[in-house]
């Protein structure tokens, strides 16, 4: 797509308003002597081919009635290439912005900085970055579509600093274009690495979205980042639980039909957008629980997985996302542990644990914890330290699974319901000595999507009050 046609693609129809002034005729910048007929030359015949008198759009329009932003790279105008005027225009439509309280929607589409002007073009990448750091210190959304292909000084800079970073299928996406690559070491850039599907296969972004679908991709973002709280729909559930035995609800939160995060997210929630997950066992996402905007970290017990260094680092992304959007922040703890392992240690898996921990005490937005089943170990403590910890009846918390604690104290683990109920794991327990301030009762006849509704009530109350 040309910048004109996805800008009709994702904004609402005759909404957009261009920030472009014209260019100022600068052209030789930068060039070695006699070459500036010869480059004016190459911008007159590429505004004559892409329709733009530059590499980048800029402006304003309506996102389904949101007012934002827009950046987006032209590559038929040099091959998207940016120098100083297009960089220029890239950090005044930032810096307007972030003066209006708009969120700002890149696409890029670019081989990096403009070779015809060098090292002056090529620094200019620290001024847009600089700018886009004021803009997200604000608390201003900045989301980032990569198109086919975006490499060099671009892909290390304003189209890496995204909130929420996606690409277009296939694309080509990588620091190194290729054929600079080729030409430099004499062979061919491995295959399949620079790819949108790889790239996000490894965390390094979003996710993959055709640029059709974009707007109801930016419809769920927007409306998580921009739309105000609405008011809870859902009923909290009212009276005390029972105390409950420890070892029955250690065997009950092991059931294959337990309720995990994803029927939390699935019966409870709104206009989610789950981020990059190169460890499954963590789900980051944008969301609304009942109607209350929020960034949620969970632990994701259908790939009964413990959690290792990257799963860790994933979910220490969406406390620091949160803090950057001014998002309250919902942690959902349901894990079998922390990952034992050499790989493990030798990614620094507790100094990863240290990092959460130390990380959630102290951010400032409202923090929920929810304590949903297993609350095994370091795993566990890693998403526990939140202002308010709220926990499903029949969950628990325990420093190793009670079958550890039984060969710790008796050399096996036969005594394992005996540790269940001796180490005080039970939510009763947890709420007698402080741990646990608020438990969403278990009826008998609870059902996982009744159970998920109760559960996402009970968060909206308290980020209500929270806010």
């Amino acid at each position: 797509m040309s910048a004109r046609e996805l800008i009709e693609v994702v904004l609402d129809r005759g909404s957009f308003e261009s920030w472009d002034r014209p260019i100022e005729d600068e052209p030789a910048t930068g060039q070695p002597s006699g070459a500036g007929a010869s480059y004016r030359e190459q911008l007159r015949r590429a505004a004559e081919r892409a329709g733009t008198d530059e590499a980048v759009v800029t402006g304003r329009g309506l996102m389904r009635g949101r007012a934002v932003a827009v950046v987006v790279s032209e590559f038929a105008f040099l091959g998207g290439s940016i120098g100083r005027a297009a960089a220029a225009r890239i950090t005044e439509a930032v810096v307007r912005a972030t003066g209006e309280g708009l969120p700002v929607l890149a696409s890029t589409a670019s081989g990096g900085t403009r070779m015809q002007e060098g090292a002056p073009a090529f620094v200019e990448m620290v001024r847009i970055s600089r700018a886009l750091m004021a803009h997200k210190a604000a608390g201003l959304p900045y989301l980032v579509h990569l198109r086919h292909p975006t490499t060099g000084g671009v892909f290390a800079s304003w189209g890496s600093l995204g909130h929420i970073t996606v690409a277009e299928p296939g694309a080509l996406i990588g620091f190194l274009g290729p054929k600079v690559y080729e030409a430099l070491y004499g062979e061919a850039f491995p295959a399949g690495v620079q790819t949108a599907e790889n790239l996000a296969a490894h965390g390094v972004i979003d996710g993959v979205v055709e640029s059709a679908d974009l707007p109801v991709l930016l419809d769920r973002a927007l409306a998580v980042l921009v739309d105000p709280p609405t008011a809870p729909a859902l009923t909290r559930r009212t009276g005390e639980a029972g105390p409950a035995d420890g070892w029955d609800s250690v065997l009950r939160t092991r059931r294959p039909d337990r309720i995990g995060v994803r029927e939390l997210l699935r019966h409870g929630a709104t206009s989610t957008v789950r981020l990059t997950e190169p460890d499954a066992s963590i789900l980051v996402a944008l969301t609304r629980l009942d109607g209350q905007p929020c960034v949620l970290v969970g632990q994701d017990r259908s790939q009964n997985k413990a959690m290792g260094p990257t799963a860790l680092r994933q979910a220490r992304r969406g406390m620091r996302l949160a803090e950057d959007l001014g998002l309250p922040l919902v942690t959902v703890i349901d894990t079998p542990g922390a990952e034992l392992s050499r790989e493990a240690e030798e990614g620094g898996v507790a100094a990863e644990i240290a990092q959460c921990i130390a990380t959630l005490a102290t951010l400032k937005v409202p923090t929920i914890s929810v304590l949903l089943g297993q609350g095994t170990g370091g795993g566990a403590l890693a998403l526990l330290p939140a202002t308010t910890v709220i926990a499903a009846e029949h969950a628990w918390l325990a420093p190793l699974p009670p079958e550890g604690a039984s060969a710790i104290m008796h050399g096996d683990t036969t005594h394992a319901p005996t540790m269940a109920t001796t180490q005080r794991i039970t939510a009763t327990d947890l709420q007698a000595t402080g741990t646990v301030h608020h438990i969403v009762p278990e009826p008998a006849d609870d059902a996982p999507e009744s159970l998920a509704k109760a559960l996402a009530a009970e968060c909206a109350a308290h980020l209500t009050t929270d806010r």
